[in-house]
């Protein structure tokens, strides 16, 4: 499988901790929803499934980080995660991650990676 660069937005508007960019991924031979934020100066991307239940994230579109902007939150069940890893840190998740994605930055822009790991 040959790898794919796909544009997801422009990286201006995501902001360090503000707002999520919503798109859909092929994911398991279905459309699935996914997320790309800015974390720690860098664009991080992960499946919008809770690893509780797979619900979306967020309840309002884009509002990924609970209010000190160091985890995300699923609006949902209160599940807490890892913004550089996904991984659970809180809540019932019960040790259940998110899915990360590969993206890159180049140019000003947002880039998913699809195809080989």
């Amino acid at each position: 499988m040959a790898v794919n660069e796909r544009l997801i937005c422009a990286g201006n508007v995501l902001e360090e901790g503000g707002l999520g960019v919503r798109f859909e991924v092929e994911w398991a031979g279905e459309k699935t929803p996914a997320f790309v934020v800015r974390y720690d100066g860098a664009p991080v991307a992960y499946l919008n499934r809770c690893g509780h239940v797979p619900v979306e994230l967020d309840f309002n579109a884009g509002e990924f980080f609970e209010m000190s902007g160091l985890y995300f939150v699923c609006a949902t069940h209160g599940a807490l995660y890892d913004p550089e890893s996904g991984a659970c840190r809180g809540g019932p998740c019960n040790g259940r991650g998110l899915h990360k994605l590969k993206v890159l930055e180049r140019d000003g822009q947002i880039f998913l990676i699809e195809g080989n790991e």
